[in-house]
């Protein structure tokens, strides 16, 4: 803290999406969403006044002066909120660092092990006629997720920020395309049930491992009501049509 005529303003910068909130009482002060946002956390005191303010004709020497008021002291939280066009949503191991890594220049560690993405990543992608969209790759969802099971609260709320849902399924899952969907589903509106109401897709990952035939009779298990595709990152089986969807659901 500094204090008198030469305090300086104490600037942190922080990315887009950034969420300041009073930790004794989480209300949310203010929300960074735009470059360059500036926002006041915490006022400063004011300045003090030496005795030369207060000098006049008729004291020349004045021996008083005005002290200064401190400045306010108190704790905030600064929570980030991943800003994106579309994000990767789906069980650990579905895929998501994968295509993300195979549709733009983002480099996320990729293993066969759950929960090798600790944190989100974002990646831009490019687009027919130069244009593109930012995609996110979010820790993997499990089951009571929105209870804080896993890295539960850690990952939803990135979730919030994102214009349009892909859900990603793979082929090779243990239950239905259908059932899985609806667990993911079923995490995101039991932590905010405003979820339900973003632009879904559905992607069946690792469909290499598929022919023809084998995926018409998937088809009669997905889920109703949502655009789907079928694709692989590993042959880039219809990676293009993928853009093509998210495309027209970001500006639908």
């Amino acid at each position: 803290m500094r204090t008198g005529a030469t305090g300086r303003d104490e600037i942190l910068e922080v990315p887009l999406g950034t969420i300041a909130k009073d930790a004794e009482t989480g209300e949310v002060l203010f929300d960074i969403t735009e470059d360059g946002e500036t926002r006041i956390l915490v006022p400063g005191g004011k300045g003090g006044l030496g005795n030369w303010h207060f000098k006049s004709p008729t004291q020349q020497t004045p021996r008083f002066s005005q002290p200064g008021l401190p400045g306010k002291e108190q704790w905030m939280i600064l929570e980030l909120k991943v800003l994106a066009d579309v994000g990767l949503v789906g069980f650990p191991n579905a895929g998501k660092s994968t295509l993300l890594s195979v549709v733009s220049a983002a480099k996320p560690e990729i293993a066969n092990y759950p929960f090798t993405t600790l944190v989100p990543n974002l990646g831009m992608v490019s687009y027919r006629d130069n244009r593109s969209f930012v995609m996110a790759d979010i820790p993997g969802i499990i089951e009571g997720a929105s209870e804080g099971k896993g890295l539960g609260y850690r990952f939803l709320r990135h979730i919030e920020r994102n214009s349009v849902l892909l859900f990603m399924v793979p082929a090779d899952t243990d239950r239905t395309i259908r059932e899985e969907y609806a667990i993911l589903l079923n995490e995101l509106t039991a932590y905010n049930p405003e979820l339900a109401d973003k632009p879904k897709l559905l992607a069946i990952t690792k469909s290499d491992m598929l022919d023809e035939e084998l995926e018409k009779e998937m088809e009669l298990e997905l889920p109703e009501n949502v655009p789907y595709i079928f694709i692989s990152s590993v042959t880039g089986k219809n990676i293009l049509p993928l853009k093509d969807m998210i495309w027209k659901a970001i500006n639908s």
